[in-house]
């Protein structure tokens, strides 16, 4: 409740901090241990959003802070409600996305005696989390959501997901109004980190004397689109997105070579990491994968971003769009740059991805290849789509057939099932952009019953379910290491759309290539819908290819393995 002179209790202040974030929707599941909190937001008119899973809820917070930049809001209850969270809460943290979770734990005079649903909350998601912190007592409960928020946006390190807990008893009581200091009730805001003019010059020094100029998209790319194109277009230097920048650059833009992402890593002399870690997806920064001889100019602001794995030749310790404005500034290019590879890269790289497409063979089972599937989702998308891939098998074709400019997947954590609540959440944040949700049937699996919540929200999502019967990339390489047994990775056939159907949605079965059109144009016609679309599974992914599922022990692939242990040998 709030009285004439603020909040009166302590969920009430809670609730007014939230609100003074910008925050306008909330992801929980009820829970007894948090309704005074959930109540208190709702008479501040911020939406509660109820899920049918803790972990749903943190993933839907999750996607919104990644679409908006804001930190996103979940609140999970005590016991399992904030153990089924921990998964969620994990990929946040390995994907730098900035959460505040909320829950409350079990009555302090209880708490020892073993009460119900009683675990070591704080000491589970520690290991998962930013900062952590349990707050028995009113003093402490605006200061500490203060705190928590500062961090959780990555003001003196990496954004993450920031845990508070409060107990039950806590959030009933009266605040006393000295406790409310009105600047409590401010927004939290990162600060702005401008780079040093010593670092900008051995900056523009390291480029000017490179020839072969790579720069590598990351997190601190997003919401830099202008100052990146403008550093692009001044230096010539060439550009590869990751999971973390898809979208932030045209995939148009004549300096991106996806398709020769190989090759560029290889024989770039200099390569400009802007706010990315040298995480697997990027070799570790390995010598046997990079050229042994390039440099590395490394931008951002903290030290995932400047020194893990592979320090920097010159480290920029600021944001990247004030760094590269520095550099546009300060003419950053290089004095005699090696034209012919960046003109012969960028001729490849637009005869690979315009004139060769991939073969799209249909399987012996007579279903459709999964790019036919993926060809068709991009004749249904546009610049404003929202696209959200989820799955293992699935994801690696939508890595080189899908196009888009908005884009989710399942991250560094590999967290199947947070497709359908990403979706969910791009829907309710963006209501008048296409959302379009490409997830395997495997990871369908895991968040199904949010399709229920897509209807009773309102979230009017496409939702496509590739569906080939089985844990794909686990079958493929089964039959090559175990083909005498079948261990779990075929899965019955299934009807998603008649799931669908039976959860209020709109539901269709495709089993013929010719016949996408006309079901994505009913789905979206009557969403939320769930389109069903038998893909087979003789197709080989080229996450397969690659020895992903052989798990090498050096690195992510069996090339980059055999590569290093070739190096190491010499």
């Amino acid at each position: 409740m709030t009285s004439k002179h603020g909040p009166s209790t302590v969920a009430a202040a809670i609730a007014h901090f939230i609100a003074a974030q910008g925050v306008s929707r909330v992801y929980t599941l009820p829970g007894s241990h948090v309704k005074p909190i959930c109540s208190e937001l709702a008479r501040l008119d911020i939406r509660i959003v109820s899920t049918r899973h803790e972990c749903s809820a943190v993933h839907m917070a999750h996607a919104e802070a990644d679409l908006t930049g804001r930190i996103g809001v979940a609140i999970v209850t005590t016991g399992p409600g904030l153990t089924n969270a921990v998964t969620g809460i994990a990929s946040a943290y390995l994907s730098r996305t900035p959460l505040l979770v909320m829950s409350a734990r079990v009555p302090d005079p209880q708490a020892g005696m073993g009460a119900l649903e009683e675990v070591p909350q704080a000491a589970l998601v520690r290991p998962v989390c930013r900062h952590v912190r349990e707050i028995s007592d009113a003093r402490h409960v605006l200061s500490g959501l203060h705190q928590a928020a500062t961090l959780a946006l990555g003001s003196d390190g990496p954004p993450g997901p920031v845990y508070v807990d409060f107990t039950p008893n806590l959030l009933k009581e009266s605040i006393p109004q000295w406790y409310l200091d009105p600047h409590w009730f401010n927004p939290v805001v990162r600060p702005a980190r401008v780079p040093h003019d010593e670092s900008i010059e051995r900056a523009v020094a390291l480029i000017r004397n490179s020839r072969r100029p790579l720069a590598i998209g990351g997190r601190g790319v997003q919401g830099a689109g202008a100052a990146l194109e403008k550093f692009l277009q001044m230096s010539g230097c060439l550009y590869l997105d990751t999971r973390e920048s898809r979208g932030t650059l045209s995939p148009d833009n004549p300096c991106s070579i996806p398709a020769l992402r190989g090759r560029a890593i290889a024989e770039a002399d200099l390569v400009i990491t802007l706010g990315r870690r040298l995480d697997f997806e990027l070799a570790y920064g390995s010598g046997a994968v990079f050229s042994e001889s390039a440099r590395f100019l490394r931008i951002g602001r903290s030290a995932e971003e400047l020194s893990e794995n592979r320090c920097g030749d010159v480290e920029v310790y600021a944001d990247v769009d004030a760094t590269l404005e520095a550099l546009v500034n300060a003419g950053a290019k290089p004095a005699d740059a090696d034209v012919a590879w960046r003109d012969e890269l960028t001729r490849a790289n637009t005869a690979k991805t315009r004139s060769k497409a991939p073969s799209k063979p249909a399987g012996a089972d007579g279903r459709m290849h999964p790019l036919t599937l993926i060809d068709a989702i991009n004749r249904v998308t546009d610049d404003e789509t929202i696209s959200i891939v989820d799955g293992g098998d699935i994801l690696s074709f939508a890595r080189i057939g899908l196009r888009a400019n908005t884009y989710l997947d399942l991250g560094p954590f590999g967290c199947l099932g947070s497709g359908a609540p990403y979706a969910v959440a791009a829907v309710l944040t963006f209501p008048s952009r296409r959302v379009v949700a490409l997830i395997g049937d495997g990871s369908f699996g895991f968040g199904a019953m949010e399709i229920e919540t897509a209807v009773r929200t309102g979230a009017r999502a496409l939702f496509v379910v590739a569906n080939n019967d089985a844990w794909n990339i686990e079958r493929q390489d089964q039959l090559i290491k175990y083909p005498e047994q079948e261990l779990g990775t075929t899965l019955s056939p299934s009807r998603y759309d008649l799931l669908a159907r039976s959860l209020g949605a709109y539901g269709e079965r495709v089993e013929r290539a010719e016949d996408l059109a006309a079901a994505f144009e009913r789905g979206l016609a009557n969403l939320p819908a769930v389109i069903d679309v038998a893909v087979t599974r003789d197709a080989v992914s080229p996450d397969t290819k690659s020895g992903l599922a052989n798990v090498p022990p050096l690195h992510a692939t069996q090339s980059w393995e055999d590569a290093e242990r070739r190096m190491l040998a010499r």
